[in-house]
């Protein structure tokens, strides 16, 4: 058994750790609240995007938006959306994960954008090529703040150089649970448009909306498409930062709970071990009184 002093200095050690996890679980706590109220407030906003979406994509046969237009597959790019920091449970892990999974699926090259240094840090362990890395993104997003990310993409699918753009993100559903994703942003397909919509908007007016375009649909589809496309983008990105600051406040929870619990293990065996000392002294005093006598 150890001795006295050593387990009061792992008890200490403990306690310590305790406390930077408990100030940890109080930040992203005070994060996350703002992170989800972020997420949840724009969720509206991104959902009637994709109906809008949904209605343009019906005109798709008179457009000649290269967002909508399917390609051969010939190369792919593919967006990561992780943390910089870790100690946010399996957020990162989940992520990463189901992007090695589509890399061994694939049959074409793929060509990556990283969003966090935890996915750019695995990618090039891995050997794969990064054309772009953002790690300066703010813990308050705005839309400002993700126009490069959603720039790069824009211009790169419509110079043809990718014939698809995917993004890895994480939902968020509660603060308990998120759902890492796989979405296919570019071309823009009509039938993943009406999945979407079917499947996040519950009640919807008598049926379909009827839009109508001034000055006309030639001249505005255009920049509104891209509009839209990047309302969604923006919506991935804050649903992916409410899941981390989420998932970490759960971890940083834990990680308390269990110094909690390695503190009273620790000192209920120091009480033993006090008590096994005290108990020998005494036998060695009575011993010794016993071989005077």
């Amino acid at each position: 058994m150890a001795s006295t002093k050593e387990i009061k200095r792992r008890i200490k050690s403990v306690k310590n750790t305790k406390k930077i996890t408990k100030a940890m679980e109080l930040v992203a706590a005070s994060k996350m609240k703002r992170a989800v109220a972020s997420a949840l407030s724009s969720r509206v906003y991104a959902r009637y995007s994709l109906e809008i979406l949904e209605s343009l994509s019906e005109a798709i046969t008179e457009s000649v938006n290269p967002l909508f237009v399917e390609r051969p597959a010939a190369k792919t790019l593919f967006v990561l959306v992780t943390s910089n920091r870790g100690l946010c449970g399996a957020y990162n892990a989940q992520a990463i994960r189901q992007t090695m999974n589509f890399i061994k699926q694939s049959s074409v090259p793929i060509d990556f954008v990283t969003v966090g240094k935890k996915g750019d840090a695995a990618l090039r362990r891995l050997g794969q090529n990064i054309v772009a890395s953002f790690t300066e993104l703010p813990d308050t997003l705005s839309l400002r703040d993700i126009l490069p990310v959603a720039s790069i993409l824009f211009e790169e699918y419509g110079s043809q150089k990718y014939d698809h753009v995917y993004i890895a993100y994480t939902d968020f559903v509660s603060a308990l649970s998120q759902k890492a994703t796989i979405r296919q942003l570019l071309p823009i397909s009509k039938e993943k448009i009406i999945k979407e919509v079917n499947g996040e908007i519950k009640e919807r007016k008598n049926g379909k909306t009827d839009y109508t375009f001034e000055p006309s649909y030639e001249v505005l589809i255009e920049k509104l498409v891209e509009k839209l496309s990047r309302a969604q983008v923006y919506q991935m990105l804050l649903e992916s930062m409410a899941s981390e600051q989420s998932s970490r406040m759960v971890a940083m929870k834990n990680a308390s709970e269990a110094a909690g619990e390695m503190i009273d293990d620790l000192t209920l065996v120091f009480n033993k071990a006090r008590q096994s000392s005290i108990t020998q002294e005494i036998s060695e005093i009575s011993a010794g009184m016993a071989s005077v006598s």
